[in-house]
């Protein structure tokens, strides 16, 4: 049997390192990004043009897009032309391709002041623990209270992934996707450790996003290993995707001074 063509925007990124890597066997891997990368037929391209990223789409079977500004702390000007203008080329081009999966990195941020703003959520985040009374009801996808123009970017990404959906019946799985982290180790921080999605448990969750039958029309999914300080509704994705993640962080942190932050 053939391989399924997968083109994945920003490939040259973290995660698209973690897709070459883990997923490299499985399918006949694309890239898109705006710099090259050695091993994987690309197409060097801005996808804030269309017309320039057009030709990588071609004879594809599924696209994931990663490409974006990641950055929750990215300029307005950056966010509009990158994660909007982008995506909207990116699912244009999949349409006027005749691409059939759409599997859209979106993210955290899109609900990320809750836990910077309110508790239950924000205590874990903070690391007060005995203030938080268990069990408590963990966030689900579908609530929207970003943190930043990146979380609002996402969220135009899941609309637009609606949209596409409905008009044109493309299949679009939104992930919005936990801390992906390098090293792959979350115990710096109580938030690292409810949001850590690790290296193999991205490259599970992103393999079945490609897999899942045509029958997922539209979903929107949280992509976290299984954190016990998890504040994020992974049921849906387990029973929606099949996802069954190999790692998950416990409750142990040390502050470690020069740590990435959350935002």
């Amino acid at each position: 049997m053939d391989k399924k063509k997968v083109l994945v925007t920003g490939m040259a990124g973290q995660i698209g390192g973690i897709i070459r890597r883990e997923l490299g066997a499985r399918y006949d891997l694309r890239g898109l990004d705006r710099v090259d990368v050695e091993a994987v037929p690309m197409t060097v391209a801005d996808i804030a043009n269309l017309n320039d990223i057009m030709p990588a789409f071609a004879g594809i079977d599924a696209v994931v897009h990663l490409g974006a500004d990641p950055s929750p702390r990215a300029s307005w000007e950056s966010v509009l032309s990158n994660n909007l203008i982008g995506t909207r080329n990116v699912f244009e081009a999949a349409r006027l391709a005749g691409v059939k999966r759409i599997v859209f990195a979106s993210s955290n941020h899109v609900v990320g002041n809750y836990p910077l703003r309110q508790d239950p959520y924000k205590a874990i985040y903070d690391g007060r623990l005995s203030e938080v009374r268990r069990p408590f009801a963990p966030l689900t996808t579908e609530l929207l209270r970003p943190d930043s123009y990146y979380g609002v970017s996402k969220a135009f990404g899941e609309s637009l992934g609606s949209y596409f959906h409905d008009e044109y019946g493309i299949s679009v799985v939104c992930l919005r996707i936990g801390w992906v982290m390098t090293p792959d180790d979350p115990t710096f921080s109580p938030a690292a450790l409810s949001l850590w999605l690790s290296h193999r448990d991205a490259a599970q969750l992103i393999r079945r996003s490609i897999d899942a039958p045509q029958s997922v029309g539209f979903a929107i999914l949280n992509g976290e290993s299984d954190n016990a300080l998890s504040i994020w509704d992974i049921d849906a994705t387990r029973r929606v995707l099949g996802f069954e993640p190999q790692d998950g962080a416990g409750e142990e942190w040390t502050d470690a001074p020069g740590s990435p932050s959350i935002i």
